[in-house]
């Protein structure tokens, strides 16, 4: 695939928290300890920019951070790939979320950073998907989602949403279909969040030692 189509192709941001022990990805520390899971979890930060990578032009990269915006790892991140960084915004989720997806100014794809089966033809599907509708997202097996694109963001997609529950894509459709959007959803996929989805992570190819 040539340059010039990826160019004009949808922005694609990540949020991401840094690296910082005890900070993130806490549900798994009673199996991995602080520094386990802190391992794990810049592990499957670069998995996320190499898929992204894969598919978008370094330039219309965002890597929306916190906790430590000027943390090494993300500074690290911008120079050897040549990738944005800004600072996440104060407020819940859905605020970030629309943050990030607004100052795309047209259509972009916004992921987190914990998906393992995030793949570029994944990523690629997802893309193309928001030619023919308003939203795409990537519905995941606990209730929320690892992806949503948009065409053009509306904070009203992202309003009064229990963020954390199993009850996220079920509200988040609600909202889409009040807003007479269309949505796409290519594919069911998992993140790694407790001590259980270790044991699938291990079997997957590319998180083998």
């Amino acid at each position: 695939m040539s340059a010039e189509p990826r160019e004009r192709g949808p922005r694609l941001a990540i949020l991401a928290k840094a690296p910082l022990p005890g900070r993130v990805k806490t549900r798994l520390i009673p199996a991995l300890g602080e520094a386990g899971a802190t391992a794990l979890h810049v592990r499957l930060l670069r998995h996320t920019l190499a898929m992204a990578l894969a598919t978008t032009r370094p330039e219309r990269i965002t890597l929306w951070t916190a906790l430590d915006p000027a943390h090494p790892l993300f500074l690290a991140l911008a120079e050897t790939h040549g990738i944005r960084l800004a600072a996440q915004p104060e407020g819940d989720l859905g605020v970030r979320m629309h943050h990030a997806l607004a100052a795309m100014h047209g259509p972009g794809l916004l992921v987190g950073s914990d998906c393992p089966v995030l793949t570029p033809a994944l990523l690629g599907q997802c893309q193309a998907a928001l030619q023919t509708a308003e939203a795409v997202f990537l519905p995941a097996e606990d209730g929320g989602f690892a992806l949503v694109g948009v065409r053009e963001s509306h904070p009203g997609l992202f309003h009064g949403i229990d963020w954390g529950t199993a009850r996220v894509m079920a509200q988040t459709r609600q909202r889409a279909r009040a807003l007479g959007w269309r949505l796409a959803c290519p594919a069911e996929v998992w993140d790694v969040d407790h001590p259980e989805d270790l044991g699938r992570l291990a079997a997957l190819d590319a998180f083998t030692p």
